[in-house]
């Protein structure tokens, strides 16, 4: 499993999960954690941070609404079963897929080259484009009353 956190300039944080293992409030936690680093490292100002993720059960976890308000990030709605508004599905994943066509890893050493790699080779339009798109699909899920979006 990939966890990743990117925004319009770029990657900012990922990891590759072992098989099996499951994504918990207290590795969510500080997995934000993490993330709140690399931002800083960036030059990002983190107190101005917008935070768009789904409501699975660690995103909505007290522990971990209690992080983020740690944090002082902002967190953008994100009403359930919206993969058409998650950026990562339908932008990143997506174009990650196509490069996924056919590859097979040894180990978990190799997913994370692969994966910084495929980072490196985008150019910086393709996260500016996979953000800002948001803003029109918002009120096209809207239109369509909830029901996926046929890309």
């Amino acid at each position: 499993m990939l966890c990743i956190w990117w925004n319009s300039k770029g990657l900012v944080y990922f990891e590759v999960q072992d098989s099996g293992q499951r994504v918990t409030a207290d590795l969510y936690k500080a997995q934000l954690s993490r993330v709140n680093q690399a931002l800083s490292r960036q030059g990002n100002n983190t107190a101005t941070t917008r935070f768009l993720h789904d409501n699975a059960r660690p995103h909505a976890a007290k522990i971990t609404q209690q992080k983020i308000k740690e944090l002082g990030w902002e967190v953008l709605f994100h009403p359930p079963y919206s993969p058409d508004l998650a950026p990562s599905d339908y932008h990143l994943f997506r174009s990650m897929q196509h490069s996924l066509a056919e590859k097979k890893f040894k180990n978990r050493e190799e997913v994370e080259i692969w994966v910084s790699n495929f980072f490196e080779s985008q150019l910086p339009e393709f996260f500016e484009k996979g953000i800002h798109s948001l803003r029109g699909r918002w009120p096209r899920v809207i239109d369509n009353d909830g029901e996926y979006l046929l890309d």
